[in-house]
């Protein structure tokens, strides 16, 4: 397959749209074009990890941390990015990064966090704002169910749990047909009435163009009317960090020896004890010590993170657990979260998670 097709692939699961606004996912360099020798799998681009795409003769490699975030004026390999783009380029390796758009993704880097602690029930924790739009259309009564159904299919009407979701009122539209038009109704030069249903559905901003040639295509009309609005509604979808349950409740120790094995962590940080039972947990892979407050509003009992500044662990005894567990600790199997992406679509695509640990952080 084409490597154009793999992230393609990546893309509809993690939209580059759900990206923050300082990142730079996406393909970081490389020609698309190409056929796809196999996929590395790893957290951070090094100089190492690229050898090893090499002599495992694949030509892509898939990071969660972009390799790319500022400008280049140069490219003379004085420091690591810059060696790795010239290695990149004269080894002929497309690389490309799925990074916040991966972890506001239902499904993305949190989820598989959740999985690994065996969390249950689970909701954004920060749902996105500023991503929805409500989509509004009219539709003669005999293609209304067709519409309706070509939209659904193009990502529309998705509220929760619920999908096909859409809101429908019947009514009479009025148009007259000027001269060079053919009127799928009605007749060129005169006032025509006909019977309609006024759909409307909501819709994530990042699938408008595809729900709009889902319109065109299924509608009747030459000239259809439709409007779309932005929406204040968040969108439950997506978003910054998770909150889930346990089954059973257990204590703050048994929770943190959990974690601690569960991550294989060499050193985690906590706040103090207090006794408190621990089933509902907030987390956010990476650094989410910003998603606190909002743990605390959702009544956490634990809050689970890679990064949390000294002054953060201050005053919140009472509140909630805070377990900081490292950057890369926290977020290390994204890399099978790839591998299991990549296995679903493309089963014939040889794949392999890289050998190299990347954490610069080294403990004693």
């Amino acid at each position: 397959m084409k490597i154009r097709e793999i992230v393609s692939a990546l893309e509809r699961f993690a939209p580059l749209p759900l990206q923050d606004g300082f990142d730079n996912a996406g393909l970081q360099i490389g020609l698309t074009d190409a056929e796809a020798t196999g996929a590395l799998l790893c957290l951070d681009v090094t100089e190492a990890v690229l050898d090893e795409a090499i002599a495992c003769g694949y030509n892509l490699v898939i990071a969660h941390h972009p390799l790319l975030f500022k400008g280049y004026k140069s490219i003379t390999g004085k420091d690591y990015v810059e060696r790795c783009i010239l290695k990149a380029i004269k080894n002929d390796l497309v690389i490309y990064a799925a990074h916040t758009n991966l972890d506001n993704a239902w499904g993305g880097v949190n989820f598989k966090i959740a999985e690994k602690l065996g969390l249950r029930n689970i909701q954004m924790l920060e749902p996105k704002d500023g991503v929805l739009l409500k989509m509004v259309t009219y539709v003669p009564v005999s293609h209304a169910e067709e519409v309706r159904k070509s939209l659904f299919g193009a990502g529309c009407g998705c509220i929760g749990n619920y999908d096909s979701c859409s809101y429908n009122v019947s009514g009479q539209g009025t148009f007259r047909a000027q001269e060079g038009t053919h009127p799928y109704c009605g007749q060129v030069g005169e006032l025509h009435t006909e019977q309609e249903v006024r759909i409307e559905t909501v819709l994530p901003v990042y699938k408008k163009a595809e729900a709009l040639r889902a319109l065109l295509k299924s509608h009747p009309y030459e000239e259809p009317a439709f409007d779309f609005y932005q929406l204040q509604n968040a969108y439950e979808q997506a978003g910054a960090g998770i909150v889930g349950e346990f089954e059973q409740p257990m204590t703050e120790l048994e929770f943190l020896r959990s974690v601690k094995k569960t991550f294989e962590v060499a050193c985690l940080r906590h706040n103090k004890l207090t006794g408190r039972e621990i089933q509902k947990v907030a987390l956010c892979g990476g650094a989410g010590a910003f998603l606190m407050p909002r743990a605390m509003r959702c009544h956490a009992d634990a809050f689970l993170t890679g990064e949390v500044k000294y002054h953060d662990y201050f005053g919140h005894e009472s509140d909630l657990l805070i377990a900081e567990i490292g950057h890369y600790e926290s977020e290390q199997y994204t890399q099978e979260l790839f591998a299991e992406l990549l296995e679903k679509h493309f089963p014939d695509l040889e794949t392999r998670i890289t050998k190299i640990n990347t954490n610069p952080i080294k403990y004693m």
